[in-house]
């Protein structure tokens, strides 16, 4: 019986699952995305602090990148085009973006970056989420 418990426990304990992320709205085919995935609320969205992170040659309008094996959590994903590749979001002289951007939910604040808990992904299975960028 104890053999038998500790085999159902083992099953569950390693699960692991993926996040397809398709970003949509790329306005040119020049630069590179960033897409940071955030764990945490006190990170988000500051990049340099992000779970996980990539940068990707995009061909199109639109992309996709697949996070493999994440263990079940909540995360939020921040995305950028870099259009001018020189590493980071572009701003204006009041602070707005001027490079496109856009958040997992597809979140969006007036005059700032929107909370975690408005970009949350729970993470409990397969997922796939659609991000457009603006």
């Amino acid at each position: 019986m104890k053999l038998l418990l500790i085999i159902f426990f083992l099953c569950f304990l390693g699960k692991t699952y993926d996040l397809e992320v398709q970003v949509n709205g790329i306005p040119n085919t020049k630069g590179t995305l960033f897409i940071g995935l955030f764990n945490s609320s006190s990170s988000f969205p500051e990049y340099g602090k992000q779970y996980k992170g990539v940068v990707v040659v995009h061909e199109g309008k639109s992309h996709t990148y697949r996070f493999k094996n994440l263990s079940q959590d909540t995360y939020a994903l921040a995305i950028y085009h870099d259009e001018n590749k020189n590493g980071k979001l572009d701003k204006n002289l009041f602070g707005a973006p001027t490079e496109a951007y856009g958040f997992s939910n597809n979140a969006r604040e007036r005059f700032s970056a929107p909370s975690f808990g408005a970009a949350k992904i729970i993470l409990d299975r397969d997922k796939k989420c659609e991000v457009r960028i603006r």
